[in-house]
């Protein structure tokens, strides 16, 4: 179902949280829970999964989230303060030690001169630690290859938290 760098990214990251007794949550827009999929399709995710927010929308963000509204009307839902945002959320409404969140515009539309296809914003939150950002941009690809390239860049954020 995913490629085999994402496969392998899952399955590492599955047994270094085991092996640091942790939990995972994740919270996701343009991925629409593929990184959650991602994890959840490897034996014994169960371990260290502990749930994961689809948070398409802006309402959705701020609902389950707590992302707050003017946020979003500030910066864009697209942007580095909502990505930290809902990594804090995620971890505030969940029982996770670690969290990923994703906002970006997979296309192929929906793009803007400021934020072109391909812009995401990832961050981690770890409940010991403070919030990590990454901005990528994944130009001249389709919505599944954005889509995928930002599933492995957050398996690699959440092994980075660790």
């Amino acid at each position: 179902m995913f490629p085999l760098e994402v496969e392998t990214l899952a399955r590492l990251l599955i047994d270094e949280v085991r092996e640091r007794h942790l939990r995972v949550t994740t919270a996701e827009s343009c991925t629409g829970g593929l990184v959650a999929a991602a994890i959840c399709s490897i034996p014994g995710a169960s371990d260290v999964f502990e749930r994961g927010f689809v948070t398409y929308t802006n309402r959705a963000k701020q609902e389950m989230l707590g992302v707050p509204g003017d946020l979003i009307a500030d910066f864009g839902e697209v942007s580095e303060p909502v990505a930290r945002m809902m990594a804090e959320g995620a971890l505030a409404h969940s029982h996770a030690h670690i969290a990923v969140a994703i906002t970006g515009v997979a296309g192929p539309g929906g793009g803007s001169p400021m934020k072109p296809v391909g812009t995401v914003h990832l961050a981690t939150a770890r409940s010991t630690a403070g919030i990590r950002h990454r901005h990528e941009l994944y130009e001249g690809q389709t919505r599944l290859d954005v889509q995928m390239a930002a599933v492995a860049t957050a398996l690699l954020m959440l092994r980075d938290a660790i």
